[in-house]
Formats: C-alpha cells, sequence, structure tokens
C-alpha cells in the first residue's frame, strides 16, 4: 500500500552534490524541512558505484570536495574508495546522514498547479511510495548508470575472451597475466592502464583519437611545506584558492592561445615518453586543448608504465574483432584475452525519472536553462549540473547556494512557486549547456536542456562569476512567480 510523505525539499541523490545541497539547506534555510532520496544502498553516487582498478577523480580534491569541509589528505588526485570515506564522514560529522532514505529510486515527478507542489512516485525496496515536496533538487549527476554510451565494435560478438565495460566491472575479475586490450582514450582508460599493467601480462590502450594528457604531482611539494608552517584553516584556504585560480588561467591561456598551448602540451609529453613510442600520432589531437576535457595522470603514471615495456599506446579504427584479438585498418593486429570498452559514457537527466507539470511530460532537451540550474516552464525544480573545465562540485555549491537564496526570496514576497519562463525564443541563438565537444557530450543531444546568448539563459562560465551571481546578482530576471493559496 502506497504511503505518502511531505518534505519542503527533496534532494534526489547521495552522491557528493546531494550532501553538498544538504548542508546549504540545512544552514542557509534551517526552518525547511528536506530529505535525501537515494536509489542504491550508500553515499557518494559516482565513487561508491564506479569498481574498476584505480578509479580516481580527475579533479583535485581541494576544490573538488566541499568547500565548507576541507579536504586534510595531502594527495590531490584521490581514489574512489578515500572519495567515498570522505564524503560518509562528513555526512555523518553534520548529521545528514539520518536524512537520507537508500534504495528510494524516484520513478516520477509530478507538479501540480492547483497545489502548488510537486508529487513524487518512489520505488522503496519494491513497494511504492508517494511523498509531496515545495521544491525539488535533482542531484543525480548526468549520466545512466544502467546502461553505458552504446557503441559498435565490428566483429566483436566473435570474440573469445572477455568483454568487460568499466561501469560494469566484474569483482572477481582475474586479469592476472593476461593480454589486455582497452578501447578508448578518455580518463577511465588512462586510469585503467597504469593500474592494470601490475598485474596484467600486457596492456594496450587503442585509441581512434588520441586526447591531452596533462602530469600533475600526487602530492605538491610547496603544498607540504607550506601544510608544517602555516596555521591549519589557512593552508587549506590558501591551498583551495591554488587549485581555483591556476587551473582557472591555465584553461582560458589554452582558449585564448591554441597554438603556444599545443605546443606547451606537446613538449612537457615528449619529456614523459619512452623512445620507443612516438607522439604522432598517439599524443598529437585532432583538437585544441580544452575543446575536451583534458586527462591528468597524477605523478605521471601513465608515462611511468609506458617505460616499463608492460604497456603501449595504438592509434587507428578497428576492422574487426577477431577470435583471439583486434585487426585495424592499417593491418595491425592486437593480441588480447580480455578487451575492455571504455567507449564513454551515456548522458542522462534526472536519473531517467519522468516528469511532468500539470500532466504534461517535460521533454528536457526542448527547453532553456535559466542561470544554469533551472529547466524552462518547470516550476520549483533545479538540476545539479557542474562544470566540464573544472571541479563538478564547484558548479553543484554554486546551484545549491542559487537555490537556497531562491527559496528565501519566495518566502519573503509570500510566493508560492517559481518557473523559468520565455515569451518568445525565436531569437535566441541555441547553444550547448556544457561547451565541450566529447564524444559523449554530443551524443546526448537528445538529453540535455539547452542554453542561449542573452540573459539568464547564458551557459554557465566560470565559478567566479557564478558564485557571485548565486549570492549577489538580480534572481528574479527570467522567473515568473505565483501566490496560489492551497490552504
Amino acid at each position: 500500500m502506497a504511503t505518502e510523505r511531505s518534505y519542503d525539499v527533496i534532494i534526489v541523490g547521495a552522491g557528493i552534490s546531494g550532501i553538498n545541497a544538504a548542508y546549504r539547506f540545512q544552514t542557509q534555510t534551517p526552518d525547511k524541512t528536506f530529505t535525501i532520496l537515494e536509489s542504491r544502498g550508500g553515499m557518494g553516487g559516482t565513487w561508491d558505484f564506479f569498481k574498476y582498478p584505480g578509479i580516481r577523480s580527475d579533479s583535485d580534491l581541494h576544490t573538488f570536495g566541499f568547500p565548507w569541509q576541507p579536504w586534510t589528505e595531502q594527495k590531490a588526485i584521490a581514489d574512489g574508495n578515500s572519495i567515498v570515506g570522505y564524503i560518509k564522514e562528513t555526512a555523518a560529522a553534520h548529521g545528514i546522514d539520518k536524512k537520507i532514505q537508500f534504495h528510494h529510486k524516484l520513478l516520477s515527478a509530478d507538479w501540480s498547479s492547483d497545489q502548488q507542489s510537486w508529487k513524487i512516485l518512489v520505488d522503496a525496496n519494491g513497494e511504492k511510495q508517494y511523498y509531496n515536496a515545495r521544491f525539488l533538487l535533482m542531484s543525480t549527476g548526468y549520466y545512466d548508470y544502467a546502461e553505458a554510451l552504446p557503441t559498435t565494435i565490428p566483429g566483436l560478438k566473435s570474440f573469445k575472451g572477455g568483454v568487460v565495460h568499466p561501469q560494469f566491472w566484474p569483482e572477481d575479475l582475474d586479469y592476472a597475466g593476461k593480454k589486455i586490450v582497452i578501447i578508448g582514450s578518455g580518463a577511465t582508460a588512462i586510469t585503467l592502464l597504469p593500474n592494470l599493467a601490475d598485474k596484467a601480462a600486457h596492456v594496450t590502450m587503442l585509441q581512434r583519437s588520441p586526447s591531452y594528457l596533462l602530469s600533475v604531482p600526487g602530492v605538491d611539494p610547496l603544498d607540504a611545506f607550506a601544510r608544517r608552517f602555516l596555521p591549519t584553516w589557512l593552508f587549506h584556504y590558501l591551498v583551495r584558492l591554488k587549485f581555483l585560480i591556476f587551473p582557472f588561467l591555465f584553461f582560458n591561456f589554452c582558449r585564448a592561445f591554441p597554438n603556444a598551448a599545443r605546443k606547451m602540451m606537446r613538449a612537457g609529453t615528449m619529456k614523459r615518453l619512452p623512445k620507443n613510442i612516438d607522439h604522432d600520432p598517439h599524443f598529437k589531437p585532432a583538437y585544441n586543448p580544452w575543446e575536451q576535457r583534458m586527462c591528468v595522470c597524477p605523478d605521471g603514471d601513465f608515462f611511468e608504465c609506458l617505460h616499463t615495456g608492460k604497456a603501449d599506446v595504438a592509434t587507428g579504427h578497428i576492422k574487426t574483432v577477431t577470435e583471439h584479438g583486434i585487426t585495424l585498418e592499417s593491418g595491425q593486429k592486437l593480441e588480447a584475452d580480455i578487451i575492455i570498452t571504455a567507449t564513454g559514457l551515456k548522458i542522462q537527466m534526472a536519473g531517467g525519472a519522468k516528469l511532468r507539470v500539470d500532466g504534461e511530460e517535460v521533454r528536457i532537451a526542448d527547453k532553456f536553462l535559466w542561470k544554469g540550474a533551472m529547466v524552462q516552464d518547470v516550476p520549483n525544480a533545479a538540476f545539479v549540473l557542474g562544470y566540464t573545465n573544472a571541479s563538478w562540485t564547484l558548479g553543484a555549491d554554486a546551484t545549491a547556494q542559487l537555490v537556497t537564496r531562491l527559496l528565501k526570496h519566495m518566502d519573503s514576497e509570500h510566493v508560492s512557486s517559481a518557473v523559468p519562463h520565455i515569451d518568445d525564443s525565436s531569437n535566441m541563438k541555441v547553444l550547448p549547456t556544457l561547451n565541450l565537444t566529447s564524444t559523449y557530450l554530443t551524443k546526448a543531444g537528445g538529453q540535455l536542456p539547452k542554453a542561449s546568448n542573452v540573459g539568464p539563459w547564458r551557459a554557465r562560465s566560470n565559478y567566479f562569476s557564478d558564485l557571485f551571481t548565486a549570492k549577489y546578482a538580480n534572481i528574479t530576471t527570467g522567473l515568473q512567480f505565483s501566490r496560489v493559496s492551497v490552504e
């Protein structure tokens, strides 16, 4: 039998974005009741879900971590288990863990203008339950947990060995002494190669086209020195500021001076490559730096692995997969006992839940995004999207602070709903919400909302301006407010 409970705010997802939002709600809008609905059995989102060897963040934890709970470990690039531990400890320290309802999967959300609230259908351990919420915050990430990005690899069904996608890594996979081919060149493939090579006989990363790869120190000697002599609070403030400013400057340098950035990246890569592996074509991307997300490897572990002779890189198009390996169009043959298809993630908004406004289904891809957070014509709901060129949590926090400020504004004006609205979009230029050319993003055209070149519908630009907007700038332009009594 269905039960029904009501909250001022329902947060969907107990990953790092959901925990951050919960903290902002309980500290900045303490009069609001809220809960977190998590479809899985543990918090941590991505970092609790992925189990492939070496899973780690490609963003520094000083900015990827919570701005109100400093990351205290020395390593800036952290593994998945460390990130999950940090999230759990932080949630427990602030009582947020008690607000989480695990094994509660959002199925649908229906907005009623008459009731001025969302009615939410949830699968709670196989039982259907209903919830009511004044405001809905989707902290579900932006990819599909249940299905990977579809890809066509000719002849794959004829392969006699094992085929694994990193999203569904088997816990009992024995790859010791095996020959492995990783198909892909993104962050997952870059992470897998050195971690698999420890036990495997040989690992080859097969890429159709290369990515930019930046080596970063696991522990910055300057940070280690400063940690010894500065007060703890000052050290954490300064190191976070460093990781906010320098990547921001580097990104803008790459976009403003792409040729100079190419030369710099090339020089850095060539210094680390072994003599038997050429820079071209294996490390010469066809695009400019930061047109796609840049991969990082702590302490150059990817390049160090190439020096051992247990790993290499192949570049080319697959002609066919055979019973015992892969044949490229160039004629090169790669022997394999295991093929790993690190070919990308499938984009999905709202965790795949159906959204309806007064009975009409919302097609998110047809809508513009207001201030990077609220979908056009969808009342009292925000969607957490982070940055592609900086730590995800920075964008998540900008959204959380925008929402808490909006809720306080609505209370002060005694209004019951706020809905982003456009009277005439005919003259609005359509732009991508996430401004990168990565394959998984270009294939997501039917899932992500749109951005434009005008007003509050512009795509987010950077954390500094977005946080200022969230905390101080006008938050009424582009919104329609309603005052409806439901008593």
